[in-house]
């Protein structure tokens, strides 16, 4: 049973158990942090686009984190049943704000797509 389900399910009729509530906040939480990491990006790319150099940004680093994120959100989605939760899409945001800085990065470094 996955965060959201457990959260929603709850202990049957009753009074909301701690457990419950804190899975509902963890599952907001990590919402919440997540689509702010969303605008967290946009300095990086505006940056890029402003001074246009990326030799300060590692296109190495970027591309893991670009990585990490695509491959958390296929585990996510094929752990979940291959169901779509707010997980897998906050992490294909993270993993499509990552694209765009490295497309960004290697076109200001003249790399042809």
């Amino acid at each position: 049973m996955d965060i959201s389900n457990a959260a929603a399910a709850g202990d049957g009729p009753g009074p909301i158990t701690a457990r419950v509530a804190y899975l509902r906040v963890l599952t907001w939480a990590f919402t919440l942090f997540n689509s702010v990491r969303m605008l967290a990006y946009l300095p990086t790319i505006w940056a890029i686009i402003q001074s246009g150099d990326s030799s300060q940004h590692s296109l190495w680093t970027w591309c893991t984190w670009l990585g990490a994120n695509a491959t958390m959100a296929a585990w996510l989605y094929e752990s979940n049943g291959q169901r779509m939760s707010r997980a897998v899409a906050v992490n294909l945001s993270n993993a499509s704000m990552c694209a765009v800085t490295v497309s960004l990065i290697a076109a200001h470094r003249g790399w042809p797509f």
